[in-house]
């Protein structure tokens, strides 16, 4: 089903045709762009218990997601269609135990000066990141769970600032 033309002239990911197409920022100003993400990954108390202690079949899980979630910001472009390639000054990920939940909370902050956003690759290393944990952590827990990812913050851009309200 086609969409009338002054509907398609709003959306920046399609052209005047309808069909998808990567949005033309090489107008856009460059300025600092910074965005963090966040996600989490459940699990039995146990399996928290023995990933802290080093205890995992597959090895240092931590450590593992943590490079798994660096190198898929970085690669970002590559997965996601229509993103662009962007050159990252800063890629960050946190993996911390989380009692409560219980398991772990992820955190990525993705740093660049350009045209466009980091959103997507913050976004990407949190969920690649937590794919790793979870692939690493599966031979402990059948019932790991992943959830919760989301942008916290994002800075930076025409559109302005954002900080989520939890």
């Amino acid at each position: 089903m086609s969409q009338p033309q002054s509907d398609l002239s709003s959306l920046t990911h399609l052209n005047d045709r309808g069909e998808a197409q990567m949005v033309d920022v090489s107008s856009k100003q460059i300025t600092l762009r910074e965005a963090i993400a966040a996600g989490a990954v459940r699990m039995r108390p146990e399996t928290l218990a023995a990933i802290a202690a080093g205890n995992a079949p597959k090895g240092d899980v931590l450590g593992v997601a943590k490079v798994a979630g660096i190198m898929a910001a970085k690669q970002t472009a590559q997965l996601i269609p229509l993103c662009h390639p962007l050159p990252l000054q800063k890629i960050e990920v946190q993996i911390t135990a989380d009692a409560e939940l219980p398991g772990y909370q992820i955190q990525a902050t993705v740093k660049t000066k350009g045209e466009t956003g980091v959103e997507m690759e913050a976004l990407t290393a949190v969920a690649v990141a937590a794919l790793t944990l979870y692939d690493m952590a599966k031979a402990l827990d059948k019932s790991l769970e992943i959830g919760a990812i989301r942008l916290l913050k994002k800075t930076g851009g025409k559109s302005g600032d954002y900080v989520r309200e939890e």
